[in-house]
């Protein structure tokens, strides 16, 4: 029985994707279906984004259960799942929010002074409804903001991410290009919304920022312009080494390092290897990047997706990952797959309550099947 409601489960996810493909609904509509199928209604309307270069992925019950920033394609923003006190804790530390969250207050004030986070404090108000810009943090790799509504709007039961459209972007009056990011709400903050837009930015250290936010059922346009002036002083590597181990290989094309986060870029062919343990009804998953300092701290991406196909045999990744606690001296990248049931693509390893529902957090992704041959040292600086 366990079995046959398993499978059905599956089923009603395979045709929630075919909907979301053939939908011409508003992604924050779409979210609220889809977090109304799995449960997860306490996380709102959070919705993510990408460029025109991303492809469409797709939702997996177990990606949102299971990790703090799990997302499959349009997913979950990062700043999903955190307790109402941590929430509360940071909302009432200047600078720090949501937006910011797997910083510390030392790596946001070195942000503060090399000018990658402000608060600009600009407000709109059309016909009685008021938005704020509150937060803002570029940091030459990604781009972040978060918007808050004062009055003159009915929720009506809804959240601010279902009345605000994803907003223009753009540097020096020109649209701003990105291949991943995420616009919605942040949980516990009722009237806050959050954009993020990484990927693949191509963003000078200084230019005029425009945002143009739009409210469901009015003509009026929000628009708020703020200078954007950072000090480049993140750490860049272009080691362009390559990893092989049987037919599949990845080639590490930068790693890059500031104060409020850090991204990995490569590229992998060739079929991921598999474990004596990924074999018969089980296959391995596609391969996964765990950053470790030379102080053995060790960080995963922001978020973290599954997929409920086999893997393929060509990725591009551009992934951005939390940022140390002190600068590193060298990174070590250790690869790694999952072990996944065939049949019904659930992950190996994840602990579940008693009623067969995946534990969530981020220490419940799953057993972990490390590839040391494909471990390579990254060396930042002397």
């Amino acid at each position: 029985m366990d079995q046959y409601r398993e499978r059905t489960r599956h089923r009603e996810m395979k045709a929630i994707e075919q909907h979301i493909r053939e939908s011409v609904k508003p992604r924050a509509e779409l979210s609220t279906i889809i977090m109304n199928k799995i449960g997860e209604e306490e996380m709102s309307s959070i919705t993510r984004s990408r460029g025109s270069k991303a492809r469409p992925g797709i939702f997996k019950k177990t990606a949102i259960a299971a990790t703090i920033a799990g997302v499959l394609g349009a997913g979950i923003l990062g700043a999903g799942f955190v307790s109402p006190a941590m929430a509360d804790t940071l909302k009432k530390i200047p600078g720090i929010g949501i937006l910011y969250q797997g910083t510390t207050p030392q790596s946001l004030e070195l942000a503060r002074s090399q000018g990658m986070l402000s608060q600009p404090g600009l407000s709109v108000t059309h016909n009685g409804v008021t938005l704020k810009l509150t937060d803002l943090l570029y940091d030459g790799t990604r781009l972040s903001f978060q918007l808050e509504h004062e009055g003159g709007l009915d929720f009506s039961g809804g959240t601010i991410g279902q009345l605000i459209e994803p907003p223009a972007v753009l540097a020096d009056g020109q649209q701003i290009k990105f291949t991943s990011g995420a616009f919605g709400d942040i949980p516990y903050q009722d009237h806050a919304y959050l954009a993020e837009l990484s990927g693949d930015l191509n963003l000078p250290n200084e230019f005029t920022l425009t945002v143009e936010a739009k409210v469901k059922q009015m003509n009026e346009t929000f628009t708020f312009t703020a200078p954007v002036k950072i000090m480049d002083t993140a750490l860049t590597v272009t080691p362009n080494i390559t990893k092989t181990e049987g037919a599949f290989s990845y080639t590490v094309q930068q790693l890059k390092v500031t104060p409020v986060s850090t991204r990995l870029v490569l590229n992998s062919q060739g079929e991921v290897p598999q474990s004596a343990e990924q074999s018969g009804e089980f296959h391995a998953s596609m391969m996964y990047y765990e950053l470790v300092d030379d102080q053995g701290n060790s960080i995963d991406p922001n978020r973290y997706g599954f997929y409920d196909s086999k893997p393929e045999t060509e990725y591009y990744l551009n992934e951005l990952y939390p940022p140390f606690a002190n600068t590193p001296k060298t990174i070590t990248i250790k690869p790694y797959t999952l072990t996944v049931k065939s049949d019904d693509f659930t992950i190996a390893g994840q602990k579940k309550d008693s009623n067969g529902n995946i534990l969530p957090g981020r220490g419940n992704l799953g057993k972990r099947t490390y590839l040391k041959n494909l471990e390579t040292t990254i060396t930042l600086q002397p």
